[in-house]
């Protein structure tokens, strides 16, 4: 189930686990013992990408992971839940609407807190990962405004940096984070690590996110090829 379809299909659900329940949105569904269940899966996505392409994000050194989280929308919910789920110590959500940013933060325990992004980059020294989950930055959307691509430079150097876009691939952000020398992820991991769990309850095998397959799927992006 994709957008915008996710929040219905939780509300139609005989039974929901607590992925689905507390980031308000289902993406797979499945029938068991006549009932229909639905999960979510984004959250499981954008973790085993992270593990995938920047192993080690979350142990700096040791002491959890302070992350920056731009975007309040659905995906900033499932993004917000993995990270707290892999037991992140701070969570700071920066958006345009500040209100929005604020009610996202009020919906999760731990330390989680609102920042207007034109004041995202106050605390840039201090954040180990930079996600990007708002559409800044994609085909045909507005780009990602300067101040969220100037903090780029007051990062610690064993910073990660991830846009969940993945067209193009390599969106500005990811741009100025590697000449920075950063670490970087891109968008295409989650959403293929996203489908693991709903193959294997569907199929019963539980597929394998390789190089191979990464690849077949670039060659058919607009624009992009290995």
């Amino acid at each position: 189930v994709t957008l915008p379809h996710k929040e219905d299909a939780l509300k139609l659900a005989d039974k929901a686990d607590t992925a689905a329940t507390v980031i308000g949105a289902a993406n797979t569904v499945w029938m068991e013992d006549g009932k229909l269940n639905v999960t979510n899966t984004d959250w499981f996505g954008f973790i085993a990408n992270l593990d995938d392409r920047a192993p080690g994000w979350d142990r700096p050194e040791q002491g959890g992971c302070s992350a920056l989280v731009v975007g309040a929308g659905g995906a900033a919910r499932g993004v917000i839940h993995g990270l707290l789920e892999r037991g992140a110590k701070s969570v700071r959500i920066a958006n345009r609407t500040v209100a929005k940013a604020e009610t996202l933060a009020g919906a999760f325990n731990g330390d989680l807190a609102a920042l207007p992004l034109e004041a995202a980059s106050a605390g840039a020294e201090g954040f180990d990962l930079l996600v990007n989950t708002s559409s800044m930055g994609m085909h045909g959307q507005p780009p990602m405004i300067g101040e969220i691509i100037d903090l780029i430079a007051r990062l610690p150097d064993h910073a990660v940096v991830c846009d969940i876009v993945y067209t193009p691939l390599e969106t500005p952000l990811l741009k100025a984070a590697k000449e920075r020398g950063l670490r970087t992820v891109d968008g295409l991991g989650m959403l293929l690590h996203q489908a693991v769990p709903g193959f294997e309850k569907w199929f019963g095998v539980r597929p394998q996110v390789t190089a191979e397959l990464r690849e077949l799927v670039i060659a058919d992006l607009p624009g992009e090829s290995s």
